[in-house]
């Protein structure tokens, strides 16, 4: 339903070069659809979009991002509240958990490339991690599964990512199946691998879908509310037990868990909204969602 938005140009996959492995670049597959795909417009955007997200002072540098990936037109005011509070400080590398929405598999896949292409650039990935990851655990795996044409809830995230962080690198983890198994070997292997790392970890997820507003927003302050306590057990629980909805909620549990592991102590809600918020149709609405962990 509210995805994205087309401004026009499109990036031609078809035209993609056929690489090896080792070179292989992962396609700006929704650029021209949930942002857009001309470079400058792009940045003009960007720029709007976090002039209008105000910097909040904090004690410590933020380790973690709940953000959106619907089309910008829909959820980018959102997702920006939150990438603003990164724009004066440097990390080295960004995890990135999202949820695949194209394919479903029941391991955690990491791109079989050395990056992902954006209007702005290109961003490398992290091999190295990347590596010791697939070796600690078979449930991690170099596969293009979840990388398929037209997937987002990793791709929106990585012209926001250039933007603010301009040389960051990234370790790309798509979660193929909500699976308690799943989370708890990213919450048994992400801290040991991250404990000496100036890193962010970044979980991608909507909130909840197809619901009225009312409803809608009754399910999503449940979310709220247990993502400002920093509590992700209930908040699992309550997903499990269908009282509320994310379609990312592995991935968010997981990330809050692993930062508790890693002694982040605070959480904090930036801004809530749905799609009756920028379309006025309140029948059927999406929940999105931007905090930080420090």
């Amino acid at each position: 339903m509210f995805f994205g938005r087309v401004y026009g140009l499109t990036v031609d996959v078809e035209e993609q070069p056929v690489l090896s492995s080792r070179d292989k670049i992962r396609p700006a597959s929704v650029a021209g659809y949930f942002y857009p795909a001309d470079k400058y417009i792009l940045e003009r955007d960007l720029s709007l979009l976090l002039e209008n997200s105000p910097e909040k002072p904090l004690p410590s540098p933020v380790r973690g991002m709940l953000v959106p990936h619907a089309g910008y037109l829909y959820s980018g005011g959102v997702a920006a509240r939150a990438y603003r509070q990164i724009m004066n400080r440097s990390y080295r590398v960004a995890v990135i958990l999202a949820p695949s929405h194209e394919e479903q598999f029941e391991f955690i896949s990491i791109y079989p490339g050395r990056g992902f292409r954006t209007p702005l650039g290109d961003i490398a990935i992290e091999m190295n991690l990347a590596h010791q990851l697939v070796m600690s655990d078979p449930a991690f795996r170099f596969s293009e599964a979840g990388y398929a044409s037209g997937e987002y809830a990793l791709e929106v995230q990585l012209p926001f990512l250039k933007w603010v962080q301009d040389s960051i690198l990234i370790l790309p983890l798509m979660v193929g199946a909500e699976s308690e198994a799943l989370m708890q070997i990213l919450v048994d292997t992400l801290p040991q691998l991250l404990d000496e790392e100036n890193y962010l970890i970044i979980a991608s997820s909507d909130l909840s879908r197809n619901h009225p507003d009312p409803t809608a927003r009754s399910m999503d302050q449940i979310v709220v509310g247990h993502i400002s306590r920093f509590d992700p057990v209930h908040l699992w629980i309550d997903l499990s037990e269908k009282r509320c909805e994310m379609c990312g909620g592995m991935a968010t549990v997981a990330m809050m868990k692993v930062l508790q592991k890693l002694n982040v102590a605070h959480a904090e809600t930036l801004l809530y909204r749905n799609s009756s918020d920028i379309t006025g149709d309140k029948n059927q609405v999406e929940g999105y969602l931007s905090a930080i962990f420090y």
